[in-house]
Formats: C-alpha cells, structure tokens, sequence
C-alpha cells in the first residue's frame, strides 16, 4: 500500500478536560504525526462548539509548523464565508513566507458552527461561494482589470503566491468546481454519508491542470480507531456513540468517555442511529482497519487518506495513530 496517510485534527475536547489541553494535546500529535510519517496535518475550523477547539486553524497552522520541520501544516478547512477573501490571501501569504512550501490552504463553504455562532461571525454567504474563490485567486495574484476597484489592491506578502488550494466536500457539490479551478479536492467520508464515488468521478471529469496541480489529487477524509483487540476498539468507540446521540438532540458538550457511554441507557431508536454512525468509521484491530481501508481506496481511486480519531483521551488517539501507522508500514 503506498497511500499516504495524512492527519485531519480537531483538537476533540474530552469530558473532564478543557479546550486549553485539547490544543496543547492537539500539537503533541502534530509532532507525532511528523516522527510517524504523516504526509500532513490539517486544523479544521469551528466555531462555538464545546467539543471542538479548532476555532482559529491559521494560528495553530503557524504554531505548528513551527515545531515541525518538514510534514505539511494547512486547514481543513478554512470556511471562506466566514472570511473576507483578502482576510484569507494575506493570511496564507504570510504563512507561505514564513514556512515556504510546507503550507496547504483547505478551503470549505460550511458554516462550521451553529446559527447563533454564524451570526456572531457576521461575514457568513455561501450563495456566492465560487465568485469568493475566484476573488482570492485574483487578489492573490493581483490581476485584476484596470477599473475594477481592487485593481490597485496588494496582498502582502507580495513576493510569494497562495499555498496549493484544496476543497473540501461533503456532498460533492464543489467537484466540478474544484476540477475546473486545477485544486485538489478533499471529500469529508469522516461523517458525509453521501457517495463519494461520483463526485470523485466528476472532479476528474472536469480537472483542468494548473501551476499547482498537473495532475488532480484527492484526498479522503476518514475517522478511524485502532486498538490492540477489536473487544478494545468497539469500547473505545463508545464515546463516538454518545456523542452522536447526544449531537441528535443539539447537544455539542465534550466528547464523552467510554465509561459513560457504556452507562448510558440507549432507546430503540437511538441504537438506530448508532450502528447507521457506525458504518461511517473504521474501528478495530490495527489490519483489519487497514484493509478496510485499503479497499476504500481501490474503490474511490483516492490518492490520499486523511485520518481524524475521535475518541476519549490522548493516550487513546496517539496509540491509534501509532497502530496505524506501524499496519501501513510506515
């Protein structure tokens, strides 16, 4: 197998911990990651939620790129609605100067937080998401036409361009996009249930080479969990389960234990909707999650695998990247 192996970091609040730690944790397993052989390692970005820390991914990019010497550091994704495109250019120009190509600029259309947060956030319209794109392109490259109003506009740093683009899907609305643009392109499998065959499909079908990208490349996101015994990792992913559950009704508090999710009384309908969550995650022994995925990539044609591990504690997550990474051979 020789996918890379990428890390997709959200920085997951435990119950009985803090969001501090979950970041402090979060650049151990950049470090990590790094020593391991992970081809990168992306920060996504949310917003007022209590289980996710991740609400500024350029400063924790910058941060860790810092204590990291050659895995690429990028978002996944930066939300642009969020942003003013000139907010986003000159961010990721300085970024790109301080840490020449080792940055990667992941770019979504989702909100990533929930209404109230959006409209403390203020800036938020995706109706004009690929007319966004284009203005970052353009302020990036400082081409716009004369008489246009940012025609005199400069990003500094003015001597180096944006990093390579990716976006990121979640239904395959932005493949087409992402092919005609030349960007790479990155599917969210880690909790999208939409089929990711025809929009990896319709990305190719559209790719146009670019500066960038000659060829196109395309990323899956996937959460996995590794233990030593498969009995170890079905506990582990307990958490996974009462924190979907509890998601259903609205509520975002941090990720639970195993413990208490093995004390929790689950109804019909919420077993449900636990093993439907289930079949989004790869959880158990170190090969057979390997094979599993393995087989998901021989049936996308995905160039890349980008794992998040959502489950209670670090030790549990670091061991879970380290089981993997020893059953890729990497």
């Amino acid at each position: 197998m020789t996918t890379p192996l990428s890390i997709l970091n959200l920085a997951t609040i435990d119950s009985g911990s803090s969001a501090s730690q979950a970041l402090q944790e979060s650049i151990e397993l950049a470090e990590l990651g790094e020593d391991l052989g992970f081809k990168r390692h992306w920060f996504a970005e949310h917003h007022g939620m209590p289980s996710i820390a991740t609400s500024s991914p350029e400063i924790l990019i910058s941060h860790v790129a810092q204590r990291t010497e050659s895995m690429r550091i990028g978002s996944g994704g930066i939300m642009l609605p969020n942003h003013t495109p000139i907010q986003v250019a000159e961010r990721f120009h300085t970024l790109e100067s301080l840490y020449p190509g080792r940055i990667d600029l992941g770019i979504g259309r989702a909100p990533g937080s929930n209404s109230a947060t959006m409209r403390a956030v203020r800036p938020y319209d995706s109706s004009n998401y690929p007319d966004q794109l284009q203005e970052l392109k353009a302020l990036s490259r400082g081409d716009f036409a004369e008489g246009h109003p940012f025609s005199g506009v400069s990003v500094m740093p003015d001597d180096v361009d944006l990093p390579p683009i990716w976006l990121l899907s979640s239904s395959g609305g932005t493949a087409k996009l992402a092919g005609k643009l030349g960007v790479g392109y990155s599917f969210a499998t880690h909790f999208s249930p939409s089929p990711v065959k025809p929009a990896i499909d319709k990305y190719l079908e559209h790719f146009e080479p670019s500066e960038r990208f000659s060829e196109p490349h395309v990323i899956l996101a996937v959460s996995a969990l590794c233990a030593p015994s498969d009995q170890e990792a079905q506990f582990l992913a307990g958490s996974l389960d009462l924190s979907h559950v509890r998601r259903m009704r609205g509520d975002l508090s941090p990720l639970p234990s195993p413990q208490e999710a093995a004390e929790y009384d689950y109804s019909i309908v919420e077993k449900q909707a636990v093993q439907k969550n289930r079949d989004q995650h790869f959880i158990g022994e170190p090969e057979a999650v390997r094979e599993e995925l393995e087989d998901l990539v021989k049936r996308t044609g995905a160039d890349e695998l980008m794992v998040t591990c959502l489950t209670h504690g670090q030790d549990n997550r670091t061991r879970s990247f380290e089981l993997l990474a020893d059953a890729f051979g990497m």
